[in-house]
């Protein structure tokens, strides 16, 4: 066997060859991050061996520097392997006391890696294809997250010019609200606008809810207002509703693309889940990738970062096992949500979650209970291909 280790960095790779016996083919060289550097990696690949099927190639999973060399490996039919970097560290550290960690050393650590057979799961072409879907799902969580600043902000400024309204209105957050702030962005503005342009306004926004009575009732609130009259204020409030409104167009365009992605390409019966949408689904499947590359569905928690930590020394023994917290805080986060939509909506997760809140476990504890039995659930009809069957 043949064994690869790269350590990947911005504009350049460095390589470490070695074979079964331990015998040094190529000692560290660096390649750079363009063709002629790929293939001159490839071509010192295929000097050594004409069977692909005896070469592992490692590379650490360095955020998003990997994927052009990746595309490039996985083209040319080589088996690679992505290392987490925390493996690495810890597999660095086993090897030697002294603190010397470079490039070539860290290349030289991971096809050692590869060496010792770890168990290490090759990366195949549905986990690199589903970097996009991944791609598309954090693009959204941050555009979301984007979204919900400004909206914190939207409520900060009426608060400042116009208090009355919030308490007016289900929500702030709705089109004829937007509608009115964007045109009269304050109580002093809506206490001089036209009756008739006002009711138009909300009537449109609206599509036909509001009425004129709902005009009047703003413009009698905004005549009484203790809102400050704050032209700064007022701008800065058009421009963030500005802001979120464009924010939405874009959400709901990543939305539809996730949604191609999942109906065309994905077909996974994860949707058949009560309660799981596009959107926690897509992000679930995103972060996991290819399931053949865990052997359990404690894996995967461990993965998520779901799983118990633990710690015994002699007679001591962790009672209180908190989360670890180390792995995808993404597929934490889509695990975690989806549960509760899928607790609410299916009856056989509502009342596993309502058994463990019985037994006197906290909310999220007995919530974190529920999350194991679907990622044993989501894992089981992956490996199957079978859709949910609600139990009666």
């Amino acid at each position: 066997m043949i064994y690869v280790g790269i350590d990947v960095a911005k504009d350049k790779y460095d390589c470490f060859i070695t074979d079964s016996d331990g015998k040094v083919l190529f000692k560290s060289f660096t390649i750079s991050n363009n063709r002629e550097g790929f293939e001159t990696l490839f071509q010192r690949i295929e000097a050594i061996s004409d069977d692909f099927a005896k070469v592992k190639v490692g590379l650490e999973a360095t955020g998003h520097y990997r994927y052009n060399l990746l595309g490039f490996l996985l083209d040319k039919s080589l088996p690679t392997y992505v290392i987490n970097p925390l493996h690495t560290n810890l597999y660095r550290k086993s090897l030697s006391l002294r603190k010397a960690k470079t490039d070539k050393v860290d290349s030289r650590t991971i096809a050692a890696m590869m060496l010792s057979d770890v168990d290490l799961k090759s990366y195949s072409d549905t986990s690199y294809h589903s970097e996009e879907l991944k791609s598309l799902t954090r693009y959204r969580f941050d555009k979301v997250k984007e979204r919900a600043k400004l909206k914190s902000s939207v409520a900060r400024l009426v608060n400042i010019l116009f208090p009355e309204l919030e308490k007016l209105v289900s929500t702030l957050h709705i089109t004829s609200v937007y509608a009115l702030l964007s045109e009269f962005p304050g109580a002093s503005h809506v206490v001089s606008a036209h009756l008739t342009r006002l009711a138009n306004l909300l009537w449109e926004a609206s599509k036909g809810r509001c009425r004129k009575d709902t005009a009047i009732m703003f413009r009698e609130a905004a005549r009484s207002s203790i809102g400050s009259h704050m032209p700064a204020k007022s701008l800065e409030l058009k421009h963030t509703i500005k802001l979120i409104q464009e924010l939405t167009i874009e959400i709901d365009e990543i939305e539809e693309a996730i949604k191609r992605i999942m109906d065309k390409e994905i077909q996974s019966p994860i949707l058949t889940i009560p309660g799981i949408s596009y959107r926690m689904g897509a992000m679930i499947l995103a972060e996991i990738g290819d399931f053949s590359r865990f052997d359990s569905s404690d894996k995967i928690l461990a993965y998520a970062g779901m799983s118990p930590s633990t710690y015994q020394s002699g007679q001591l023994n962790n009672c209180y096992a908190h989360m670890e917290k180390r792995g995808s805080r993404y597929l934490r986060y889509a695990l975690y949500n989806a549960t509760k939509y899928v607790c609410h909506w299916d009856e056989s997760f509502g009342a596993y979650l309502e058994k463990k809140r019985s037994e006197g476990r906290h909310y999220n504890v007995a919530l974190s209970h529920a999350t194991k039995k679907l990622v044993r659930l989501i894992f089981a009809m992956e490996k199957s291909g079978q859709a949910y069957l609600p139990t009666a």
